[in-house]
């Protein structure tokens, strides 16, 4: 499998069951409604871990275009496979996120309110605030990113690395994510988006497109600091 494919496949399946997790908790009639935080915090923790087991051998599972350029900035990864790679995210994320709708196909109109539809797409801030929903996503891959890398830096027994990855995932969700619901990752936020803004969903809002350069920019600034205070350090 080549790695473009990979990271298409990793990222729709990251997608599909993390965003899944948020339509699972939040739409009318859903078995799963008001399951709270912890049961999201939770499942985006396994969406992530899941695809990097399957993934991890192939392509290194980014599925995050901010992994993927902060890895870039510090020469673990060749700038000239940067485009291939954000590419391969986004259109996987696209695809999850429809994944997402079909599968929860008949609860978009038992749902009335916009906000918890666009939820089930992409993250939006509890207190709209620019300077301290930017601060909140960067602070949230500074985390993840350096994370990873010592991860990477970590003699594991085979296997373990992955479920390690999806615990800093539930870690950051529980501990760092009520500002902005953590996107801390461009193609995980701007993909599903895009396809909320395609979709047929009955009786959908706007995208929030004024808000969307924030957990695009801010994830990918985040995750280049932590790279070069890594590489400074180890």
């Amino acid at each position: 499998m080549s790695t473009f494919f990979a990271e298409l496949l990793g990222t729709m399946i990251l997608i599909l069951l993390g965003n899944g997790v948020v339509a699972n908790v939040n739409l009318n009639k859903s078995k799963g409604k008001g399951g709270g935080w912890i049961v999201v915090a939770t499942g985006w923790a396994l969406a992530v871990a899941i695809p990097v087991y399957i993934f991890g051998p192939i392509s290194g599972a980014h599925f995050n275009p901010a992994v993927t350029i902060a890895n870039a900035a510090i020469g673990n990864f060749a700038w000239a496979d940067v485009p291939m790679y954000i590419i391969a995210q986004m259109i996987g994320a696209i695809i999850g996120a429809c994944l997402v709708f079909l599968h929860y196909l008949p609860h978009w109109k038992e749902t009335e309110d916009k906000a918890t539809k666009l939820a089930c797409f992409a993250t939006g801030p509890a207190i709209p605030s620019t300077i301290g929903n930017f601060i909140s996503e960067f602070i949230g891959t500074f985390i993840l990113v350096f994370a990873l890398l010592g991860i990477g830096n970590t003699v594991m027994v085979d296997g373990l690395s992955p479920m390690v990855v999806g615990l800093v995932i539930w870690v950051i969700g529980l501990t760092l994510g009520g500002p902005t619901g953590y996107a801390i990752n461009p193609a995980r936020d701007l993909g599903p988006r895009i396809a909320h803004a395609l979709l047929p969903i009955p009786g959908k809002g706007d995208s929030d497109w004024k808000y969307a350069w924030i957990p695009v920019v801010a994830p990918i600034a985040g995750g280049v600091v932590a790279a070069l205070i890594f590489a400074a350090i180890f």
